[in-house]
């Protein structure tokens, strides 16, 4: 009796003892397996996507920029040269546009965000039940085209357009101003314009995160409403402020379509030098070249600007 039941007791657990456990194991590891196939699943076609059409073009962009000309095949039949590159650095128009082009970038850029934040705190704070109506009458000139809406620009501000009208209605000018249309200002303005909506949407997702009982506290410590903006809202903000400035500064340096519609000959920018040299001079390795200078140097401003505010601090 005693021995059989020793022999049970030392009796190595069947598999079916086992299950239990198995079954955790391989329900976590399922689930993990799971997981890592879903995140594939969404992120490797836009990874796919964003190689094929800007990482690989852009590129061949680099390459072509070490042509020393137009001929020959893309693969052979040319010897890489720093000809565009030493033509550039020796040209110091082209450097002076490019730095009016960041300037203007930078005016466009504050201007837009400090035009944005009002409508932004506006959404977060006071607009309650109807936040989403207002959101959608803000995104409502997306729904038409980018040429119109500058093209819109190019009416109103032209010599029979909206202004001249009725500023010549009010008797307040005998001649329609042409100095508003064709200039770098109508550039700016345009622009501006355009962006608005975009800046508007980091800081108001930077906005909706701010704890409002923050502005309790700060209010029972004796803290004044404009305190309250300066000491919570604004410091808490900053995140998105930043976000919408690179935002709108990044494509705004090689902006070429608003100025070529509403800027002329006066209001050309780097960008549309960069055009030019692809459509109307056929000298690709040369646009190429300047392409590349602009998205480094649009590198370097970033890479500076992060370094200097130290955007890390700010998000945590």
């Amino acid at each position: 009796m005693d021995g059989d039941v020793g022999r049970s007791e030392s009796r190595p657990m069947t598999p079916s003892g086992h299950l239990p456990q198995i079954r955790r194991i391989w329900g976590r590891t399922g689930r993990g397996l799971d997981r890592r196939a879903t995140f594939r699943f969404l992120y490797l076609p836009p990874l796919l996507w964003l190689g094929a059409f800007f990482l690989i073009p852009l590129l061949l962009m680099f390459v072509y920029s070490f042509r020393p000309d137009m001929r020959g095949d893309f693969f052979g039949g040319w010897q890489p040269t720093l000809k565009q590159y030493v033509q550039l650095a020796s040209t110091g128009s082209y450097w002076r546009l490019l730095g009016i082009s960041a300037v203007i970038s930078s005016v466009i850029s504050l201007a837009a965000v400090a035009l944005s934040y009002p409508i932004a705190y506006f959404l977060a704070f006071h607009a309650q039940r109807r936040a989403g109506l207002y959101l959608i009458l803000l995104l409502v000139p997306f729904w038409t085209s980018y040429l119109l809406r500058v093209m819109a620009w190019k009416i109103m501000l032209g010599t029979e357009g909206v202004i001249n009208s009725l500023l010549q209605y009010l008797h307040l000018i005998d001649e329609p101003l042409s100095f508003l249309l064709y200039n770098r200002n109508a550039v700016i303005l345009t622009l501006i314009y355009v962006w608005i909506p975009f800046a508007t949407l980091p800081i108001l997702a930077a906005l909706q995160r701010i704890d409002t009982s923050l502005f309790e506290a700060a209010a029972d410590l004796g803290a004044r409403p404009v305190h309250q903006f300066l000491r919570v809202t604004l410091p808490l903000s900053l995140p998105g402020v930043f976000a919408a400035f690179f935002m709108v500064f990044i494509p705004t340096v090689g902006e070429y379509v608003t100025p070529l519609l509403v800027g002329g000959s006066r209001g050309s920018l780097y960008g549309n030098i960069i055009q030019d040299f692809f459509t109307k001079a056929a000298n690709w390795p040369f646009g190429a070249a300047m392409s590349m200078v602009m998205l480094v140097g649009t590198i370097v401003l970033v890479l500076l600007a992060t370094r200097l505010i130290n955007l890390r601090a700010l998000l945590e």
